[in-house]
């Protein structure tokens, strides 16, 4: 039979059976049977054992309460979910069993724990909603998706072909999705979450339900003020989202006041790929470091730097927002000392976002509520100084931040000037905020002298010069009155304890004051908790205020630090249009100019792509001379200009594209069964049955996984296709120079190559590009210079002037472009690697007509042949 305890604990249990599950037992967290094993292998503490009151022992793990935020972080960051049960009564005063309830549940994308948290990126929980079962790639289906430690929470309707990039962009910590379509979604949404996939029951995702639960927390009748009347699926996907978050966090969210449909129509398409090749928040080793984002992160405050993060994930593709950014970056570049004083008040901001939603969900300390009070104070400032000396945009966005002096004020007013990390450390309420707490501190604190001056008090009252006043365990607070003076003891005194020799009284006043010295410390956490909640709720109540000024901060920070990237890095602002072309001249690589070695600069180059003359452009040349730096660039110059930074280069026109597509470098999936050139043909697939005629398209080598006819044949007929179908604005790196050929059989189709030069053995790549062809990829120069033996390098050589004897392509009329439906190469056609240089030989004695040739003429056909022979 179960212990009472076991019984509760299991009461408890069946209720979240998904979860680890925190007992709460004294001063410990415990965890029994299969979470104590679990809690044991993941957060390293020792498995022991427990009686249960049957016949066998109950696995037991745990550690100290106060160890909590040490050993929630492990659990969390192992995919797992925490369930806290909390003794809800003293256990001094229970009668029985002590009372417990499960406070909250905590989950990857739920968690406000700091050990778990990035300042610089956002902690996402996402849910999807389908429309029905069975779904077409183009069908709407709904996206919603908060950072519960913000408060920020939107929505979104996305066709379902598009999906997995919209969840990739927002690497959500925690998927959730109904139960009848886990095994649709789990392989479109695989690469993207960090975290967990958490299942819901099916009647979480219907309308009614999610509909409304909006309208309840949001306290309203429709949804049309937040710009979601219209959807369904959307709806659906928050509603259950709302749902999953007010279960686990057992509290209604206060500072969550608002949902925001999100219009994914106005971002720029960036793929997966895309993301991955550019190298854009994610290096290719898996960090931060290099990537476009750790060039632009110059911000101050950590919401700065989440939304930096979010920009770059999320270009724009209308212009007015890309050209009011611009102008705000201006503003910021010419004022006259006006970027670094924005700075310098930017710095004394912090995380606001995150602060608020801390202290709005009561779980901020005194010491960090505190520290509200100068966040605000300098928010007031930084509008000050916008308000008086930014531009329009500046002006505009600064207008957004919230005069909260006087809450600052009141922060300043209740709480002590230096309050400790905890409250039950004590002095967290400033003196004088309230007379009752002031009188306990006095009492707590000067306990001695109240008892000394009520000994001299009473002296002077009965005349009684050997009237003292004790103390002792048993009997608390009393006067003591020898007996030589009992009929001098006055009538308000009550008798308490008779000695031999004296009497001891009490007092009505000693009464008072003994059950307030004896309870004073108690009375004073209760007091100051009591004083400081109800500081909490006042800043709760303007958490919408304040996480709209630190949305406006946040911008700021953004182009604060554009600002500074181009002042320190020599941008300049783009000329930016809805046309279609992109002209860059002396552009650079934003990344790889920042990590080379001092005294060594970047090879600008210039870009210019048109719809027109120069729409594909196809680049041959060495490896390692710079192409795919090239490609990149280009890419990366276009992105920085739609997310509205300044860009490296001497000047840029660019015409808003809507998509950037990359097929760069070789990647296999073993996993899922994907050969390298399987993957390289999902790559290109995607970008021809996606690009439009406003995309960019960068492909860096295609069809090198597979032959040399084959890959030779696939790179041709796409590069037709993007030519004379898409229209895509197209540069294409290469090592098949017979593509060259293509620019004088394609209208808009040009070569570049980039220049290098040969000393004898060696060559220098000067990374330049220019109009023109190259005509060899210097690999065996390369690989010279990786450390190949040199025997390998020789033979190399040897080969490849074998192989340059030969043609590998049938030129003539049935040259590719010629006559693109007739055969080129015969498929029994095939290329001798070793083939001797004797086809002009054969060719020489095949003409000769040993049945009509004179002596004389066959003399003359041997001595040619002997002469060729002799020179080759």
């Amino acid at each position: 039979m179960s212990t009472p305890l076991m019984k509760q604990y299991s009461q408890m249990k069946s209720k979240y059976p998904d979860t680890v599950l925190l007992f709460r037992l004294g001063d410990f967290y415990e965890t029994f049977e299969e979470d104590a094993r679990t809690a044991s292998r993941v957060l390293g503490i020792t498995l022991t054992k427990r009686g249960n009151g049957g016949a066998s022992d109950t696995p037991l793990a745990g550690f100290p309460y106060h160890a909590l935020e040490t050993y929630m972080p492990k659990l969390l960051l192992a995919g797992l979910k925490v369930a806290v049960c909390e003794q809800m009564e003293d256990p001094k005063f229970a009668k029985g069993l002590v009372k417990r309830e499960v406070t909250e549940v905590l989950t990857p994308g739920a968690a406000f724990s700091d050990s778990i948290l990035r300042g610089n990126r956002n902690n996402y929980l996402l849910s999807v909603a389908l429309p029905t079962p069975i779904c077409t790639r183009h069908d709407l289906v709904g996206m919603a998706f908060a950072d519960v430690t913000t408060g920020e929470f939107r929505a979104a309707e996305v066709p379902l072909g598009e999906l997995s990039r919209h969840a990739g962009s927002l690497s959500p910590a925690e998927i959730l999705v109904q139960h009848r379509d886990r095994e649709t979604l789990r392989p479109l949404l695989s690469g993207a979450a960090t975290g967990v996939e958490t299942v819901l029951e099916d009647w979480i995702y219907t309308f009614d339900h999610a509909h409304e639960i909006l309208l309840e927390h949001f306290r309203t009748k429709t949804l049309k003020g937040f710009g979601m009347a219209e959807m369904t699926p959307g709806i659906v996907a928050a509603g259950s989202l709302l749902h999953y978050l007010r279960e686990n966090q057992k509290s209604n969210l206060p500072h969550m006041r608002k949902i925001s449909a999100l219009n994914v129509s106005g971002f720029m398409t960036l793929d997966g790929s895309t993301k991955r090749n550019l190298e854009i928040v994610r290096s290719s080793t898996g960090g931060e470091d290099g990537t476009l984002f750790s060039v632009l992160d110059r911000t101050a405050t950590p919401m700065g730097a989440r939304l930096m993060k979010r920009w770059v994930n999320q270009p724009l593709r209308t212009i007015g927002p890309i050209l009011e950014r611009l102008d705000a970056v201006g503003d910021l570049i010419a004022g006259s000392g006006l970027l670094a004083d924005t700075g310098g008040i930017l710095s004394g901001i912090g995380d606001l976002e995150r602060l608020v939603a801390r202290i709005s969900t009561n779980r901020a300390t005194p010491r960090e509520t505190a520290s509200l009070a100068g966040m605000l104070e300098a928010s007031d400032a930084l509008r000050s100084l916008l308000g008086a000396r930014g531009g329009d945009r500046l002006r505009t966005t600064a207008s957004a931040i919230p005069g909260l002096s006087g809450l600052a004020a009141s922060i300043r007013e209740t709480l002590d000037d230096d309050p400790p990390p905890t409250l039950a450390s004590g002095s967290v309420i400033r003196k004088g905020v309230d007379a009752a707490l002031d009188e306990l501190r006095a009492i707590a604190h000067n306990g001695k002298e109240w008892i000394a001056n009520l000994q001299r008090t009473e002296r002077e009252r009965t005349g009684i010069s050997s009237l003292k006043v004790g103390f002792n365990t048993v009997f608390g607070y009393y006067i003591e009155i020898t007996n030589t003076h009992r009929d001098r003891v006055p009538q308000d005194y009550i008798r308490k304890q008779t000695l031999t020799n004296a009497e001891r009284y009490v007092t009505p006043g000693l009464k008072e004051f003994e059950e307030k010295i004896l309870n004073a410390e108690e009375r004073i956490l209760g007091l100051e908790t009591s004083l400081f909640n109800d500081l909490r709720a006042s800043i709760a109540a303007r958490s919408d205020e304040i996480q709209q000024g630190a949305s406006a901060i946040a911008a700021i920070d953004c182009l604060a630090s554009y600002a500074v990237v181009a002042t320190t890095l020599r941008y300049v602002r783009p000329e930016m249009d809805e046309g279609t072309e992109i002209v860059i001249r002396g552009g650079r690589h934003p990344v790889i100019e920042t990590l080379l070695p001092p005294g060594e600069s970047y090879t600008p180059n210039d870009t210019l792509l048109d719809g027109d003359t120069g729409q594909v452009q196809i680049i041959t040349g060495p490896n390692m001379s710079g192409k795919s730096s090239f490609l990149r660039q280009t890419g990366l110059i276009v992105l920085l200009a739609q997310i509205g930074s300044y860009v490296p280069a001497q000047s840029a026109k660019i015409g808003i594209v809507d998509a950037i597509f990359t097929r760069v470098g070789a990647s296999d999936n073993i996993a899922s069964g994907e050969s390298t050139f399987l993957v390289e043909m999902h790559e290109a697939a995607n970008i021809v049955n996606t690009a439009t005629g406003r995309s960019l398209i960068l492909l860096d080598e295609v069809g090198r996984g597979t032959s040399t006819f084959d890959g030779l044949s696939i790179a041709w007929a796409l590069t037709e296709y993007i030519h004379d179908r898409i229209g895509a604005k197209t540069l294409f790196a290469t090592h098949y120079h017979e593509l060259n050929q293509m620019a004088a059989l394609l209208p808009r189709v040009r070569n570049l190559k980039v220049d290098v030069r040969e000393y004898g053995n060696k060559v220098i790549f000067l990374h330049t590009v220019t109009p023109g062809s190259a005509d060899h990829s210097y690999g065996i120069q390369v690989g010279r210079m990786a450390g190949l033996p040199e025997e390998v390098t020789t033979r190399a050589a040897e080969i490849l002037r074998n192989l340059e004897s030969s043609d590998l392509i049938v030129h003539g009329e049935d040259a590719p472009g010629q006559a693109r439906t007739e055969r080129r190469v015969s498929p029994d056609d095939q290329l001798t690697l070793f083939a001797g240089r004797d086809e002009k030989l054969r060719s020489m004695i095949a003409a000769a007509d040993p049945d009509s040739t004179t002596p004389i003429e066959a003399l003359r056909l041997l001595a040619e042949l002997k002469k060729y022979v002799s020179s080759t």
